[in-house]
């Protein structure tokens, strides 16, 4: 797996060549700003529900119904007073507000919110010169930095001043380059970008 995804992210970098993510590029002009500019460009969650997914099932004042319920391979999970409830291709609000029609048969106004505690399907990568080379789980908020630790810190020989993030979107691969050295150093902060599931760290 992580020599195909090596072979894929090396193409991509083939295409864009010193393409980055940094927002759009415009016409110079004399009053440029130099700001630092947002190293991706945000993206709206279209996240849905899958099969082992552990999700938290919240009701307002109502301890009982309140729990932590995995989704198990059918697709479905169990919610007290209404048995077994499809969760399976939701998004969230979508399913909270369909326990929150079904739990007005027997709770007054319900308010409901549905949270992932743990996504069991969302993946990184990290490829090429690190210690761990691999495909990780995304269990929480991961960014660029935590995940080099993850993968056990750069081996041998690695070139930290252009590693590459490649992110697939909008069916287009966008590239980053990070500059370990100045990350490090304190430098181009920006750039240590909150991962997506999907995305693919190369270190050359």
């Amino acid at each position: 797996m992580p020599r195909a995804i090596l072979q894929r992210a090396l193409l991509s970098l083939s295409v864009l060549g010193a393409a980055t993510l940094a927002s759009p590029q415009q016409p110079a002009g004399p009053a440029e700003s130099t700001a630092p500019q947002p190293a991706w460009t945000p993206v709206v969650s279209t996240y849905r529900i899958g099969g082992g997914d552990v999700l938290t099932v919240f009701v307002w004042r109502e301890p009982d119904l309140t729990r932590d319920v995995t989704v198990r391979i059918d697709g479905r999970i169990s919610v007290p007073l209404l048995g077994d409830v499809v969760a399976a291709g939701k998004q969230p609000e979508e399913l909270a507000e369909e326990l929150r029609q079904q739990l007005s048969r027997f709770v007054e106004a319900p308010k409901v919110t549905v949270g992932i505690t743990q996504d069991a399907n969302s993946r990184f990568y990290v490829v090429g010169r690190v210690n761990r080379p691999g495909e990780y789980p995304m269990t929480g908020r991961t960014t660029f930095l935590q995940a080099l630790a993850i993968a056990g810190g750069f081996a041998e020989f690695a070139k930290t001043g252009r590693i590459l993030v490649v992110r697939r979107q909008s069916a287009q691969d966008l590239a980053l380059f990070v500059d370990y050295k100045k990350l490090s150093d304190g430098e181009e902060l920006e750039h240590n970008i909150v991962l997506l599931p999907g995305d693919t760290i190369v270190v050359p």
